[in-house]
């Protein structure tokens, strides 16, 4: 089943629900940054993040530089950002509170 986009207001009031997550440059998604302390705690959050989102079967983009994790979010079925790119970046932020610096 292919999710409904976000768009409009309902996009803007869905982000700005969001605490740092913002529109990606060039592309219908969602990114955010997180820094973390060392490379063990930046890879212990991806390992939660990989769990979450495989038991909702939607899965992030991502790139990992020792301690820093770029998260991109799309729903590629459907062309853009819906709430279900919503509904992983607020566990993907409840796996990464009081870990970030």
């Amino acid at each position: 089943m292919t999710e409904k986009k976000l768009i409009g207001v309902e996009r803007a009031r869905a982000l700005a629900a969001l605490h740092g997550w913002a529109e990606a440059k060039g592309r219908d998604a969602i990114t955010k940054t997180y820094q973390f302390a060392t490379f063990g705690k930046a890879f212990g959050f991806m390992t939660e993040v990989a769990l979450a989102a495989e038991k909702m079967d939607h899965h992030p983009e991502w790139t990992n530089v020792y301690g820093r994790v770029e998260v991109t979010l799309a729903t590629h079925s459907s062309g853009g950002v819906t709430e279900k790119d919503m509904e992983l970046a607020r566990k993907i932020d409840e796996r990464a509170e009081g870990r970030v610096r």
